[in-house]
């Protein structure tokens, strides 16, 4: 009988471990899935950052892509004006010559 009771007795102690050991298992599976939950709202706000950062790379593209359009624009408004102002010399001085024949007394 001493050999059964103390057999139920240590088995009994291993049980009462056991559930421990199961207990601390759970306890440490919800710290885990506590940290991979704080993982994932890390990763959500790293995917809206690099989100808000690639709209912001496109609209300063876009402007880039203005801004050269309208150094081009204007480019071709100086090269305009420095034709029309080569013209304007031309023809003042062809005026110059023809008003030379004429004499004032």
């Amino acid at each position: 009988m001493k050999d059964i009771t103390a057999l139920i007795v240590e088995s009994s102690s291993r049980v009462k471990n056991g559930v421990e050991l199961v207990q601390n298992a759970g306890h440490t599976m919800e710290k885990m899935l506590d940290a991979i939950a704080s993982v994932k709202t890390i990763m959500d706000d790293i995917v809206a950052a690099s989100d808000e950062q690639s709209r912001g790379i496109s609209q300063v593209t876009q402007a880039v892509h203005e801004m050269d359009g309208v150094t081009q624009q204007n480019a071709a408004l100086v090269q305009e004006a420095t034709a029309a102002a080569a013209s304007l010399d031309e023809q003042a001085r062809q005026l110059a010559l023809t008003v030379k024949v004429f004499r004032l007394s």
